[in-house]
């Protein structure tokens, strides 16, 4: 059997459609990760994991409590990959995970939630400082656009490019929702316009 990477790295791109008057069209990345995973290899899923995770999670952050999240990242992987015959277009892997994540955090705060008592001696989740804790609960308090390109800008630290490619948005809108996102983040912190 034959790797995905070798596949990505060696051989051109291109695939030719059946009528050869077409041109041939390029092949993402993703998508021949896609297909071999479609195909058996499912160990390549996890090279789809590694490029897709922070996004995820980014997006899961700016929605649910933060102890909820690393979970729900790992739910959404899995339902993805249950359902990953349904994705018509392999090179749309990211924004279509993308779209899980945002739908499992929202079916996130309609379920009933469970109540868990834990131990005294149990050791409590890491959390991050109380500062950090406020301005990612001032960042979940921006319009849906802002929060999450701020979550990936500034917690997943992820580029604007980046961001861009991974959740299939332009980079023109990824540069003004940053733009945007932040200067509402500043506002509310309370620094003067030009700081």
């Amino acid at each position: 059997m034959y790797e995905v990477k070798a596949i990505a790295n060696n051989l051109p791109m291109t695939l030719q459609r059946e009528n050869e008057s077409t041109p041939p069209t390029e092949i993402s990345r993703e998508a021949l990760l896609v297909r071999a995973v479609l195909a058996g290899d499912r160990e390549q899923y996890a090279r789809l994991y590694d490029l897709y995770a922070r996004m995820v999670h980014g997006i899961v952050l700016a929605r649910v409590p933060r102890e909820e999240v690393d979970d729900l990242v790992q739910d959404i992987f899995l339902h993805a990959l249950k359902k990953l015959h349904t994705l018509r277009e392999g090179a749309a892997f990211g924004s279509w995970i993308g779209m899980i994540a945002r739908n499992r955090a929202m079916d996130f705060h309609r379920r009933p939630q469970a109540s868990v008592q834990l131990e005294d001696d149990a050791p409590a989740p890491a959390s991050p400082g109380p500062l950090a804790g406020q301005i990612l609960d001032i960042i979940r308090s921006l319009p849906d656009a802002y929060r999450e390109t701020l979550v990936l800008r500034l917690v997943e630290g992820m580029t604007g490019p980046e961001i861009a490619v991974r959740t299939g948005m332009t980079a023109a809108s990824v540069r003004v929702n940053l733009h945007r996102g932040m200067k509402l983040l500043r506002a509310k912190l309370g620094f003067k316009e030009g700081l």
